[in-house]
């Protein structure tokens, strides 16, 4: 089976024309190979999700978020990847072949959903969201991550309240779960008038900064905190406002579904093997996370707590964060059309 890793730059979009589909799948791909998945009954414990029955396409393409093009999936679903079994498992079922395809933004993913170029997306919270308020037919079918946190960073001898970024320009990538936190907590702060925010990627912001460009720019996870490491300052994060943090979860288009119904017990299945494996063995998966995601360890370890990877699918905690999320996008007039939560939630 091969496994190919890809990454491709896109301007944000949902409207979309053939085109795009066009692009993605006729770029080329370089093609990697899994390590081989332990010998049955090699590792105790741990039971197979193999169903009587169950067939499955044979090529199954998967779109996640990533600041590089390494071709491992970051997260308990990457756990899974390297020890061989995401791979496996999948085989059992009948996939041959597995395309990765890393995105740097989730609206640059969902161009890719709606283009027909992928059948799962690995992403945040709020680009999923916006997505479905305006038509894209996926299924949320797990929460990968729950309670992620965001960091506002300006330069040291810069602002040091976000009350100093008063009349002044931020940045942040738009239509991320980051953007929701940033606008979330100049709301709160009352200065969602007074502050200008505009798009800017993770990967250009240390530069804009360190011009005089923005005063601050709102960071996700991993790049947060390898930019204070080189001596800039958070004046404030998304975790000292539970309701702003983000969430990961993972959809799957409707249209694949509707062909391979079984798919998702048998997906779910081992992204739940991989969180419990995770759960013990934190040291491993954060050297596992450094390697696929290019960050150093510490960088990897100073983002995340291993609690945020649940090994229920959609934990009740889970639910109400993303409830929030989408509720918050509403009543803010980030999206234009409400929908039930429970009607976006793949039930069998």
């Amino acid at each position: 089976m091969k496994m190919k890793p890809f990454r491709k730059q896109w301007t944000f979009t949902l409207l979309l024309t053939a085109v795009f589909a066009f692009a993605l799948v006729g770029c080329g791909t370089s093609g990697t190979k899994a390590p081989e998945a332990p010998e049955a009954g090699g590792t105790s414990g741990q039971a197979s999700t193999k169903e009587s029955g169950t067939s499955l396409e044979p090529t199954l393409r998967i779109g996640y978020i990533s600041p590089n093009n390494k071709g491992t999936i970051t997260g308990v679903e990457g756990w899974a990847q390297k020890k061989g079994y995401l791979e496996s498992e999948l085989k059992k079922h009948g996939v041959t072949e597995i395309t990765i395809k890393s995105f740097p933004n989730g609206p640059n993913l969902n161009e890719a959903l709606a283009s027909g170029a992928l059948d799962v997306g690995i992403y945040g919270d709020t680009p999923a969201i916006n997505a479905r308020s305006v038509g894209l037919k996926t299924k949320l079918i797990n929460i990968s991550q729950s309670g992620m946190n965001a960091w506002l960073v300006a330069k040291k001898d810069g602002p040091q309240t976000v009350e100093d970024l008063k009349g002044k320009k931020i940045a942040t990538a738009d239509g991320s779960y980051v953007s929701r936190y940033v606008r979330g907590l100049l709301l709160e702060k009352g200065l969602d008038k007074d502050i200008k925010v505009v798009h800017l990627l993770p990967a250009d912001a240390e530069a804009a900064l360190a011009r005089g460009d923005i005063e601050a720019y709102a960071y996700p996870t991993g790049f947060g905190p390898l930019v204070i490491s080189k001596g800039y300052k958070a004046i404030d994060e998304a975790k000292n406002h539970p309701d702003l943090r983000g969430s990961s979860v993972s959809v799957v288009s409707e249209d694949y579904l509707s062909r391979n119904p079984e798919f998702v017990k048998v997906w779910n299945g081992i992204r739940q093997r991989a969180a419990k494996e995770v759960q013990s063995n934190a040291e491993e998966f954060y050297q596992l996370y450094a390697e696929s995601s290019g960050y150093p360890v510490d960088v990897v370890k100073a983002s995340f707590d291993i609690g945020e990877w649940p090994v229920e699918d959609l934990p009740e905690d889970g639910l109400k964060l993303l409830e929030g999320t989408k509720k918050y996008l509403f009543d803010n007039g980030i999206i234009k059309k409400d929908f039930d939560l429970q009607d976006w939630i793949y039930k069998p």
